[in-house]
This record gives structure tokens, sequence and C-alpha cells, in this order.
């Protein structure tokens, strides 16, 4: 969750893949996966969920990656653990008004892994249900949410921070049947940085990372999942004018497509958010945005579209039409072949 989303102390991201896709098979017998330390609510004070909390009885399909985005401390002690977890509760039931915490688990810099929502770690024992967050709508029921103390917009989390965040979700995807490939960043989602740019381009190390200590082995394709860019003000390239032929093409006629995401182009992305209610209306255009963008200047149909085509396609056009969003995010994302 990142405060560029919707918090101002914390905040926090849909996959093309389904759960084990893209797994080329086991890599031999590992040993069983371990779950790492977890201080549960009561072991760092949490208060009483003010309702109760939805327990579903399902099983999660994926994971999804946050940073609190709060300051990287180099207090790394349990003391510290306990008392981001009691300030993230705190933020979430005082200030946003939810039941409990959002998200399902914390790790801190210092390597502590914690129970967010209660019954969070009751339910991942048993394997067979998930407890209802609040950490990315749309994803609260299919989805459970980690967030890393930090902002890691540069910079990576410290070693054992990073361990543990392996370690965790290794075990969550054993009890859950949940294959490697199914680790997400918020930004997938929604129009937020979170979990940073740099956190976020290391989870297909941790896909790869976790996908070993599954006994798996997946190729590299598998582990670098197409996924929707995030354009931001300063931003610029082929990739914002692309955005800004579809902005056109969608309505906004006095955007000028000069391949500069300046002020006008992030308050045509405000327009289309705030016409369509996503959850953020903040100029950012990212995984919540992007698919009503393609969709709603797919249906425009006009020079704009093909023109947007061109610019992601080195000046060519396409040898196929594009078939809904999904189509789009390949042609959108710098790793696919050209």
């Amino acid at each position: 969750m990142c405060p560029l989303a919707r918090r101002s102390f914390l905040i926090g991201g849909l996959g093309l893949v389904g759960a084990g896709a893209g797994l080329l098979g086991t890599a031999g017998d590992a040993a069983a996966v371990t779950s790492p330390e977890i201080i549960d609510c009561a072991g760092w004070g949490a208060r009483p969920n003010s309702d109760v909390v939805p327990v579903r009885s399902q099983r999660p399909v994926k994971i999804i990656v946050h940073h609190t985005a709060t300051p990287n401390t180099k207090n790394l002690s349990r003391g510290a653990a306990d008392n981001l977890a009691r300030g993230i509760q705190n933020f979430h039931m005082d200030k946003r008004g939810w039941i409990d915490t959002g998200q399902h688990f914390t790790i801190s810099r210092g390597g502590f892994v914690l129970e967010g929502r209660h019954r969070s770690l009751e339910a991942l024992r048993t394997g067979k249900r998930q407890v209802e967050g609040a950490h990315c709508s749309g994803q609260n029921l299919v989805a459970v949410g980690i967030e890393n103390e930090g902002t890691y917009t540069t910079g990576a989390p410290p070693g054992r921070q990073w361990d543990r965040l392996r370690q965790l979700c290794a075990y969550i995807c054993e009890q859950y049947g949940i294959g490697a490939t199914e680790i997400y960043g918020h930004r997938d989602f929604k129009d937020t940085a979170c979990p940073g740019d740099s956190l976020y381009g290391m989870l297909p190390r941790l896909r790869g990372e976790v996908a070993g200590a599954l006994g798996q082995a997946a190729s590299s394709s598998a582990l670098q999942l197409a996924s929707w860019p995030l354009l931001r003000i300063a931003d610029r390239g082929p990739t914002v004018l692309a955005a800004q032929h579809l902005l056109r093409a969608a309505g906004e006629r006095d955007v000028v497509a000069d391949g500069q995401f300046g002020r006008s182009t992030a308050d045509a992305v405000r327009r289309l958010q705030t016409a369509h209610s996503t959850e953020e209306v903040n100029g950012m255009l990212g995984g919540e945005s992007w698919p009503l963008l393609v969709s709603v200047a797919d249906q425009a149909g006009d020079a704009d579209v093909a023109s947007a085509v061109q610019a992601l396609n080195a000046g060519r056009p396409l040898s196929r039409s594009l078939r809904g969003p999904a189509d789009w995010q390949q042609l959108l994302d710098p790793n696919t072949p050209r």
C-alpha cells in the first residue's frame, strides 16, 4: 500500500497467469516448506477488531506485495516491529474507519513477521480459509496481502526482511496451493507506485526464489509476468505517447500527443478516473486505469488508436487486431518480445 495511492501514513496490484501456470515441473522432492515465526495479534498488542472479521471458506489464489511507504528505519528491533504494527492498525481503524488492520501480514525491516488482520494466521494454518482483507479493493477475497516496512522506490529491502518475505510467500503458497508465479505487486491492480519501483522490479527474483523453495522449476518468462506500465508526471517516451493517443480516442481531444506526461495529461487521466469511479483520482496511469482506458479507446476505434499502436510497435502496424485489455497489456509491457 502506498501513500500515493490512498493513505498519508500507509498504503499499499489482475494477473494473466493461472495458479501454477508457466511452471515447467518440479526440481525434485524438496523438504517441506516451514513457516517463519509469526507474531500473532496478541503478541504485538493489537486492539480488538471493531466488528466481526469475515472469514471465507475458500482459498486465496494469489499474493500481493506492498510496502508501507514509511521511513527506512535503522531500528531493527522487535519493539520497533510491534510499534509499526500498532501504528498501522491505529491508522486503518481511526483514520480509514476499517474494522481492523487492512493487510494479512507485515514484515518489519528487522525481519519480524507479524499477523496483521485478526485471524489471518489461524486461516493460513488451516490452508482452507481466507480472511477478507482491506489491502487492495477487488482482490481482498482472493489475495493475501503482505506489507513490507519501508519505502522501496530505490534501494532494496534489508537482507533479513527479504529472507522472511521469501519464506512467508513460500509457506503461503504451500498452504494454499498457490503457484509461485502468482505473486504480484499492488500496482498490478491499482494506480499506485506501491510496492516501489525497486521492490516491484525484484518480484521476478522473488517468484524464482519461492519456486525454488517449493521444489519447482520455472522459466524466466513465467517469472516475468506481463504488467501494466505506471505513468506519472515527468515520464516521457513511446508509452506516454501511446497513452496520450488513447486518451484522445477516449474523448480527451485537448490532450497533446507529444510523449511527455505533464499536468494536462495527468488532468485527463483524473477525468477518466472520476468518470469511472476508480478508487483513486490521482492522475497516475496504472493497473486500475489502463484497462479502462484501452477499453474505452477500443470502442471509439479512431485514428488515434492506430497511432497508439504504432507508438508502441516502433512505427509499424500490428499484424493482427487487439482483442481487449489482455492484448493491450502485452503490447504495453516492455518485456514482451516485438
